[in-house]
């Protein structure tokens, strides 16, 4: 699966929100818009403004648009609302699930984690940053990366792990206790627009 690798921080100022929870990311000089003297053009239509807010959704959970499609034709089957249903298939990722642990600070760091072969889903070795997560399973790590880990769990003090997980920092151990729900989700985003742009 092809993977951008270009810089991080521009797709922030392309999107005007920080999209990692980084200093890079979040300061304000970052938050400008591309350009020399961060110019920012003619104002978006509505076509435009939709498109930024899916454009913001994909960044932050590092996904493609093939990618984004398919999660939104399988939401769109589920019960319910369809941009909750996408954002618990995009919160229940394994990449991201890393990511909301502190077990690596940005999305693509922990999607690095795990191509790498280095967490195990209930036990057994899983290498596939999409892997979808259910209730009860189970997460741990290989013991080669427990130090790195540490370190990262150390580089955020403030970091608080919601609450559809439990995780035991002693043995580095975390489970998926419940279904995310779209308020505990900590990006601000309006999964209505993105919704309308597909319609």
């Amino acid at each position: 699966m092809a993977n951008y690798t270009g810089p991080k921080v521009k797709l922030s100022r392309r999107v005007g929100v920080p999209i990692a929870d980084t200093p890079k990311h979040t300061t304000k000089r970052q938050l400008n818009p591309p350009g020399m003297h961060g110019f920012r053009g003619r104002r978006l239509r509505d076509f435009g403004v939709r498109h930024n807010e899916k454009q913001k959704v994909r960044y932050h959970y590092n996904v493609l648009e093939r990618q984004f499609r398919r999660y939104l034709v399988e939401a769109s089957r589920a019960k319910g609302n369809t941009g909750d249903a996408l954002l618990r298939i995009l919160e229940r990722r394994l990449d991201n699930v890393i990511r909301r642990l502190g077990w690596a600070r940005t999305i693509w760091a922990a999607r690095q984690v795990v191509s790498h072969g280095h967490v195990l889903v209930n036990g057994r070795k899983t290498d596939r940053p999409g892997c979808q997560l259910e209730v009860g399973s189970t997460i741990t790590l290989k013991p080669g990366i427990h130090q790195l880990v540490r370190e990262n769990l150390e580089s955020l003090p403030g970091h608080q792990v919601p609450s559809w997980l439990s995780f035991d920092p002693s043995t580095l151990t975390a489970t998926v206790v419940a279904m995310p729900t779209a308020d505990q989700v900590p990006f601000d985003v309006n999964m209505n627009l993105i919704i309308e742009l597909y319609r």
